[in-house]
């Protein structure tokens, strides 16, 4: 069964919002109205729609600030915002303020709009790097941000989850998804409560976030705790318990392995020595074997001055 595109409608106006509903479900769409601006931030941060039409035409800033929150956040920057603006301010709009993807005119074109909606697929999936299953960046903004945070006090950490094959092997790939998805969201939110920072998908059970050095420790231990917590429900007692799940090894035997954890290498970039994006995958690489030896989740700095 095809799964529906699923778009936000945010507006004050529900009127509006329930003509833009019919209208998009008539396109085999799923409308997802939005009328009380205090629980669109929530939602999109739990459940991300696909595409978020928002009406500007109203007075007030309130719309405004919801798409630069969104828009200033690297996990939901791609969803694509399109903007329902008065052609009579359109000279006078503060397009610099609000970072929209497209817009329409008001009073609605709707053959227009869906034209919008189409586009606006088609150019982020042209466009953009980022993985499928997590939505965030992939290696080319990855290699770009690692780049600009050579030569400052910045710190480039690099996460693998520990045993994730196995996992996959005996659980399925629905399940090793969720997995993948939900440390997504747990890096995500840690960088995000940290201060900000970057957060990368590289691929598969790897990923990267980049914050400053003086939160990198803080943002470890978070993202430890809490894939720690959530990680625990994903087995039953008895192997939580035992400690272990019992899977297939590399060469095609029963082994018991111990329960998920993550790896995290925290590489500092304020060093002359690190002068290329290669140069601090390589020592990444080098950190995460120390890191891996542990049966726990753990994190391992480099401390190498030169």
């Amino acid at each position: 069964m095809k799964i529906k595109l699923r778009i936000a409608v945010i507006t004050t106006d529900q009127a509006l919002a329930d003509n833009l509903v019919i209208r998009l479900e008539s396109k085999g769409y799923l409308g997802l109205p939005f009328t009380k601006l205090s629980s669109v931030l929530g939602f999109v941060y739990s459940d991300p729609p696909d595409i978020i039409i928002v009406d500007l035409s109203e007075p007030g800033d309130a719309t405004g600030s919801i798409i630069r929150n969104l828009k200033g956040d690297s996990y939901f920057s791609t969803i694509p915002v399109i903007g329902l603006i008065n052609g009579s301010e359109a000279d006078s709009f503060a397009w610099a303020e609000c970072p929209l993807d497209d817009f329409v005119f008001v009073p609605i074109k709707y053959a227009e709009l869906f034209f919008r909606i189409t586009l606006s697929l088609q150019r982020i999936s042209r466009v953009l790097d980022n993985n499928p299953l997590t939505r965030l960046p992939g290696n080319t903004s990855i290699q770009r941000a690692v780049e600009n945070a050579l030569g400052k006090p910045m710190a480039v950490c690099y996460i693998d989850i520990n045993h994730f094959k196995p996992y996959n092997d005996v659980y399925g790939f629905s399940h090793g998804d969720e997995v993948l998805r939900m440390l997504a969201r747990v890096m995500c939110n840690a960088v995000k409560e940290s201060g900000g920072g970057f957060a990368g998908h590289i691929g598969g059970d790897d990923y990267v976030f980049i914050v400053p050095i003086a939160h990198a420790e803080t943002v470890c231990k978070t993202i430890i705790g809490n894939f720690n917590l959530i990680a625990s429900d994903l087995f039953e007692e008895r192997e939580k318990s035992n400690g272990y799940y019992v899977g297939t090894n590399r060469k095609g035997q029963e082994e018991k392995f111990p329960l998920l954890s993550i790896a995290i290498a925290v590489v500092p970039t304020e060093t002359p020595k690190l002068d290329h994006y290669g140069k601090v995958a390589e020592m990444a690489a080098e950190l995460k074997k120390f890191a891996k030896k542990s049966s726990e989740s753990c994190y391992v700095v480099d401390q190498r001055k030169n």
